[in-house]
């Protein structure tokens, strides 16, 4: 457990030393990563590398520079991002009403995976009317509205919610 802590306070600390040049190559990196991918923006993908190096879900391999470090990490999430956008789009384009192409474990588990989603956030009521509003195609404005949240609450919700989604395995199980 020590050495965990020892870890953090490492990684923590050359976080904290990164110059201002190394920082806005950072944010840099997290620019063009972020145009990728629609709908994501720079800080969160910047956010999650630095969370996911002080928690210890990436771990940080002597020897290596922080900086690069911090952009191999980015570089990981910008891929799991690309690689769910992908399903999702290939999900949408199947057609639901197509019966003899539908496949039924595919629905099985797909019920499962929002059932999961659903239960990571059963004490969190602005995520979950966030996702209920998704489910029915609704838009950000609807959703606001529907629920009468403020756009910096419905933008907060849907980080959290984008965040514990990144920590998702491809099993659906928090890493």
């Amino acid at each position: 457990m020590e050495t965990d802590e020892a870890e953090q306070r490492d990684i923590a600390g050359a976080i904290r030393g990164l110059s201002s040049v190394e920082l806005a190559r950072l944010r840099a990196l997290a620019r063009l990563r972020a145009r990728r991918l629609p709908g994501i923006e720079w800080p969160d993908i910047l956010h999650e590398a630095i969370v996911r190096a002080l928690d210890g879900t990436r771990r940080w391999p002597p020897g290596v520079p922080i900086l690069v470090f911090l952009a191999g990490c980015m570089r990981s999430i910008e891929h799991d991002l690309r690689r769910r956008l992908a399903q999702e789009r290939a999900w949408r384009e199947q057609d639901p009403t197509d019966r003899e192409g539908a496949d039924p474990e595919r629905a099985v588990a797909a019920a499962q995976a929002l059932g999961a989603i659903v239960a990571l956030f059963s004490g969190d009521e602005t995520v979950l009317r966030i996702i209920e509003g998704m489910s029915y195609g609704c838009s950000a404005a609807e959703i606001r509205a529907r629920h009468g949240l403020s756009r910096t609450d419905y933008d907060t919700a849907r980080k959290r919610l984008r965040r514990a989604l990144l920590r998702l395995d491809s099993e659906g199980v928090p890493r």
